[in-house]
């Protein structure tokens, strides 16, 4: 693209400074003992106060003042399921391994074609739904490898595989509002509906909002700055340098960079199951992608969300 002139370096490597810094978000969620849900709330309020200010510019108050009140109930139940996002997938981690988790997640771009093909009635091609055949195939050998180990592994692939489909819903909401809401706006207003919904959900859960050690609040903060910020805000930055495509193949390198960290920080060791299953799911979601219209693998443009 003409634009990568005006960038000092290759976008490439920022992709991949930011395929990186997602990847170390299973990490930080491991290192914490925090409930799933008070991760998850503080995870948003600490990337709501850095970047929250951009809803005080004068175009993203323009386009506040014109939402109707139909697209300010798409965005409440958007962040109804990016809430049970944050709870399910952060909570299988506390069950399951880090290679299994966040090669589950890579399925979404699978869930968000289903629920498109359903609710939005797009249509895709026989290639897309053989690649998401065999991206299946791999999660359910996934999953049969980890009820080998034990019933507590096979409960958090599929806290992981729900944490999938609930995203999927807040990225197709989003693909609905296309040319309604910009990128940034949308998802502010996402995270504050999510975060309201995590508040509640913790006082219902009984969980403390405060009583946590410096260790796990220095967690929070990095949870959201490392993942979000250098991750996924800088993934939509790029958006005008390489198109979504480019972007959503190149998150797959997540899940293994991901392991490798487990390996390296938590002494997580793969398993054969994890290996296979891995390179199946891996193989599915290559072909299932690209089969996809340059540009077109993302809603909203927006990039695929992973943990």
């Amino acid at each position: 693209m003409e634009e990568n002139k005006k960038l000092p370096v290759s976008p490439l490597v920022f992709l991949l400074i930011g395929v990186l810094a997602v990847s170390f978000s299973a990490i930080i969620i491991k290192w914490s003992t925090a409930p799933a849900a008070i991760l998850g709330l503080y995870r948003l309020v600490f990337t709501f106060l850095l970047l929250g200010p951009f809803l005080l510019t004068k175009g993203a108050r323009a386009e506040l003042r014109g939402i109707s009140l139909r697209t300010w109930v798409l965005v409440a139940l958007s962040g109804v399921f990016l809430a049970f996002h944050f709870i399910f997938w952060i909570g299988s981690l506390k069950y399951t391994t880090v290679a299994s988790s966040t090669i589950l997640i890579t399925l979404q771009p699978i869930f968000v074609m289903v629920l498109a093909y359903f609710t939005l009635k797009e249509r895709t091609t026989w290639q897309a739904w053989a690649g998401a055949g065999i991206a299946i195939a791999g999660s359910l050998f996934i999953g049969w490898g980890d009820l080998q180990i034990s019933g507590t592994a096979l409960w958090g692939d599929l806290l992981s595989l729900l944490g999938t489909l609930v995203v999927s819903g807040y990225l197709v909401i989003g693909q609905y509002l296309r040319g309604v809401m910009t990128s940034m706006v949308y998802s502010l207003l996402v995270y504050v509906f999510a975060m309201i919904v995590m508040f509640f959900y913790c006082i219902g859960e009984g969980y403390s909002l405060v009583d946590y050690s410096g260790r796990e609040w220095m967690l929070f903060v990095l949870l959201a700055f490392i993942p979000t910020v250098f991750g996924h805000t800088l993934f939509n930055w790029l958006l005008k340098y390489v198109n979504a495509a480019t972007i959503s193949m190149a998150i797959l390198g997540e899940p293994i960079f991901a392991t490798i960290l487990a390996y390296l920080l938590l002494s997580e060791a793969v398993t054969w199951a994890q290996w296979v299953g891995g390179a199946i799911i891996m193989s599915g979601i290559w072909l299932f992608l690209s089969t996809q219209k340059k540009g077109a693998a993302a809603p909203n443009g927006q990039e695929s969300f992973t943990g």
